[in-house]
């Protein structure tokens, strides 16, 4: 298993409370000990985060941490994209997360500019060249709002042509899935990465909530023994080291070209999965 050109990178959210910064800072320093290529940093719907999740991408960037923060486009306007552009810029960060975003009940839609990541992504590129490198998301599940698996791959082929350099897929546990969806990205001419999500199992109702709402599937035989281990949170995690991590040796042998780890936030899960995959610094 060669992971010389692997990129791997860790994912974060923006805390709500003084409390939950200090444990966000205490979990980046731990992540950090391993290198990786990048952190990224979520951006609530319609933006509902976006004040925090600028305030952590510019501590962590002033920390001397490579940062890529989400930006979403539905709820806004080209006005507030390209000012936000600017201030990333104007700090020196040279990596972005491009996403459509979700609409949160009650908000207007914003600019009809941006109806599609793939506008947002070309957008970017028209206002500042190539001074970001663009990560957009794929879906090797299919996204919950898309009608069928054949256009969620043509809006996946938008959104590169559009000018991604890379990809990150939602997280899933069935391999075949994602193999399936490079494969046929392949075949649609997109030669660019395709970084496969992982999720570190600590909490089955915290994941199975979160996979409900975001159509990642958990296969029956996983949900079933994640039931039964009932609230032994001990059992739970050793199942999940074990279940994640052979997902992600399986990956990396297929060629997957990294691994994205949406940490919640949590150092020691997503370590925990580094340490069983016997990974070295990444950078």
């Amino acid at each position: 298993m060669s992971t010389v050109q692997c990129t791997f990178s860790f994912e974060f959210f923006p805390p709500k409370s003084d409390e939950a910064a200090g444990k966000l800072r205490a979990a980046w320093a731990r992540l950090a000990q391993v290198r990786p290529h990048f952190f990224s940093v979520t951006y609530g719907a319609g933006g509902s985060t976006r004040e925090g999740t600028v305030n952590t991408v510019l501590e962590m960037h002033a920390s001397g941490l490579p940062v890529a923060p989400h930006i979403s486009c539905i709820g806004s306007n080209e006005q507030s994209i390209r000012q936000l552009l600017h201030a990333y810029q104007q700090a020196g960060i040279r990596r972005l997360v491009a996403l459509r975003g979700d609409l949160p009940s009650g908000m207007a839609a914003g600019s009809r500019r941006f109806r599609y990541a793939s506008d947002l992504v070309a957008f970017v590129r028209a206002e500042t060249d190539r001074w970001f490198h663009i990560e957009v998301a794929a879906y090797p599940e299919v996204h919950p709002q898309s009608r069928t698996a054949a256009e969620d791959l043509t809006n996946f082929v938008l959104k590169m042509r559009a000018g991604a350099d890379s990809a990150i897929t939602q997280y899933f546990f069935n391999p075949e899935a994602y193999l399936r969806f490079v494969q046929d990205a392949r075949r649609a001419g997109i030669r660019e990465p395709i970084v496969p999500g992982v999720m570190p199992i600590t909490n089955f109702l915290q994941l199975a909530r979160f996979s409900d709402a975001c159509g990642a599937e958990i296969p029956r035989w996983m949900r079933r023994r994640l039931e039964g281990f009932g609230d032994d949170r001990e059992s739970i995690r050793a199942f999940g080291l074990d279940v994640v991590a052979s997902l992600c040796e399986r990956l990396l042998a297929e060629g997957a070209p990294g691994l994205h780890f949406y940490t919640m936030n949590l150092a020691e899960p997503t370590l925990a999965i580094w340490s069983r995959l016997g990974l070295p610094p990444a950078a």
